[in-house]
């Protein structure tokens, strides 16, 4: 029975645990990327860099603030930088959208052009990113580190596995469910979701009803760059800050929208879990947890590991492909607001 509980606690510790963290995260993005679809008709694939530049932002101020010695011990730092961080991106939405998208808009362009529009100014904001905060790894989080620590949990429990949980494992899964309850509520009961909704439906039919599409378009664009700057931040905390990262996190972001359903926020949130969860699951190291299993004399000697954490992303390319060649739809139906 204790090698049983040893099991599950490993998995926790290295499965369970992280994926959670990293599922909302992916979650958070993806409903950005979805939000900017079911609501433009366009597929943003600046969000990623959308996600570095508000993350950027977050750290200048953070270490300004830890620098003046101002502190919310024994939370980082970071989420009294957080508001200032989502302003900066919803700014810099805003003027893209201005200077870029609008042009495109009263053209009445295919989305193929918003697209590929999407690529120059994530090339854009990526060289921004990169000349000022640097391409090298940053580091920004403070505070106590730790909600469980292992030595803590082996002494209150006696097993020799311990289960750690971090401050900001515990952050994002709390600050996911409270965004995405927010997010839902303002979509489906507020006067100004619904006119998004209306719009996301049919544009000319909204247009009759006396709803404004710039206001539509600037409401999504500042949900999206809350969103982007949200999970960007949580990315960080968890693991640390590096502009190229978040170009590649555009992968499984995507992956995400298109699992669930690209269009649909419920969609969403469960394809970043299921994404989150193959890539944790698939480059996990099962030796240890087969050896709390398994007799003595069939204990692999192997690390049991499908797949190297070095290729994690290529799990969501082999989860993208497959859905759209089996159910383009994604789980749920794309295209709901």
């Amino acid at each position: 029975m204790e090698d049983l509980l040893n099991a599950i606690v490993l998995l926790g510790n290295y499965v369970i645990v992280p994926g959670l963290a990293y599922g909302s995260q992916l979650a958070l993005g993806a409903l950005g990327v979805t939000l900017v679809f079911g609501i433009l008709r366009f597929s943003n694939f600046a969000h990623g860099d959308t996600m570095a530049f508000g993350t950027m932002v977050v750290i200048l101020f953070t270490w300004w603030f830890q620098s003046m010695g101002i502190s919310i011990d024994p939370l980082p730092t970071a989420l009294l930088a957080l508001p200032f961080g989502i302003l900066a991106t919803i700014g810099m939405l805003l003027a893209t959208d201005r200077l870029v998208y609008k042009f495109y808009r009263k053209q009445r362009s295919p989305s193929i052009v918003f697209v590929m529009a999407s690529v120059g100014v994530m090339f854009v904001m990526n060289g921004i990113v990169r000349f000022i905060i640097g391409p090298n790894d940053q580091r920004f989080a403070d505070g106590q580190r730790f909600i469980l620590k292992a030595r803590e949990f082996k002494a209150a429990t006696g097993l020799s596995e311990g289960l750690t949980i971090k401050v900001s494992q515990g952050l994002t899964l709390g600050i996911a469910i409270i965004v995405v309850i927010a997010l839902f509520w303002f979509l489906q009961k507020s006067r100004t979701g619904k006119a998004m909704r209306a719009y996301s439906d049919n544009e000319d039919l909204a247009l009759l009803s006396g709803i404004s599409p710039e206001k539509v378009v600037m409401i999504t664009w500042i949900i999206a760059a809350a969103l982007a700057t949200i999970a960007g931040t949580l990315y960080g905390l968890d693991k640390s800050f590096k502009p190229f990262t978040y170009f590649q996190l555009l992968l499984p972001i995507f992956a995400s929208a298109i699992v669930g359903g690209l269009g649909n926020p419920l969609g969403a949130i469960a394809g970043g879990f299921v994404v989150a969860f193959s890539e944790v699951t698939i480059t996990y190291a099962y030796k240890r947890f087969l050896g709390y299993l398994l007799p003595e004399n069939l204990e692999p000697e192997g690390l049991v590991q499908l797949l190297s954490t070095d290729y994690k992303f290529a799990v969501s390319f082999v989860i993208l492909v497959l859905v759209l060649l089996i159910r383009p739809t994604g789980i749920f139906k794309g295209k709901v607001l």
